[in-house]
């Protein structure tokens, strides 16, 4: 398939280098790795046997596909020092938040960029991924698909002001869930379950359930059907529904996640 390079050797770089060898998508010697830390590319080249370029245009010149996968606020820095580098037949990946695609075009020139927001499950195989790609991008989406395929789901959305949309619901969703169990079990263990069982509990119960959903899903059951199976009239889960209902729970998760929409938007004018 070529060759791919990373500009910035983080946590979600990492995941997608683990991810890309692991389903043999890319070998190690096509993969090049660039960042500031040259302890960081020591521990990965040793890890995964990919190769440290000599700087981001070094790397450039080697890869077919540039992944921009730095922090957003170190997005202008590594832009400028690639300038005027990267040619015609070359596609950028930007997967950091926030950064237009017309932002890179800005500095890079007409080239083919693809914007994707991952989220951290992809750090275990199970991500969700969405991308949108430029007009120049358009004939190399397949391939763009199948790196973010390598570490958990991928799908494409044709309007880029929809990625601040996914950025709110998977992108920041792991934490609405993650901030779900925290108070599960805080209230298990108010109930006088033990801390360790209060925990083991919630945390089978949330993968059992996202689980049952996704298989679920398969035969056309929605996690709407799989609620009503569970809540049998006038029984406990009712009673909890009932409560979070009267509390406006639909309302509030749909203004939280409306609120991170929105927050997106503003770091990406």
């Amino acid at each position: 398939m070529g060759t791919i390079g990373f500009i910035g050797s983080g946590n979600m770089a990492e995941a997608l280098i683990k991810g890309i060898i692991t389903s043999g998508l890319y070998k190690p010697a096509n993969i090049f790795i660039s960042d500031i830390r040259p302890e960081r590319l020591k521990q990965l080249a040793r890890k995964y046997k990919v190769k440290p370029a000599k700087g981001n245009r070094d790397l450039v010149s080697k890869a077919d596909i540039i992944v921009l996968s730095v922090k957003p606020q170190s997005m202008a820095e590594a832009l400028e020092s690639i300038r005027d580098a990267v040619g015609g037949k070359k596609l950028v990946i930007s997967i950091a938040a926030g950064v237009k695609t017309s932002r890179i075009a800005d500095v890079l020139g007409n080239v083919a960029i693809v914007r994707a927001m991952p989220n951290t499950p992809a750090l275990i195989g199970e991500g969700a991924s969405a991308l949108f790609a430029n007009a120049k991008a358009k004939p190399m989406l397949k391939k763009a698909k199948s790196i973010f395929s390598a570490v958990g789901q991928a799908v494409i959305v044709d309007n880029e002001d929809l990625i601040d949309a996914v950025t709110a619901v998977s992108g920041s969703g792991p934490a609405y869930y993650f901030l779900l169990m925290e108070e599960m079990i805080k209230a298990a263990v108010k109930l006088g379950l033990p801390d360790d069982v209060a925990k083991d509990l919630v945390l089978q119960t949330a993968k059992g359930a996202g689980m049952l959903a996704i298989e679920a899903d398969k035969n056309g059951e929605s996690p709407v059907k799989l609620r009503q199976k569970v809540t049998s009239p006038g029984g406990t889960t009712e009673a909890a529904v009932n409560v979070l209902a009267e509390g406006n729970f639909s309302l509030l998760v749909e203004a939280a996640i409306k609120k991170a929409r929105d927050r997106s938007r503003e770091l990406s004018a």
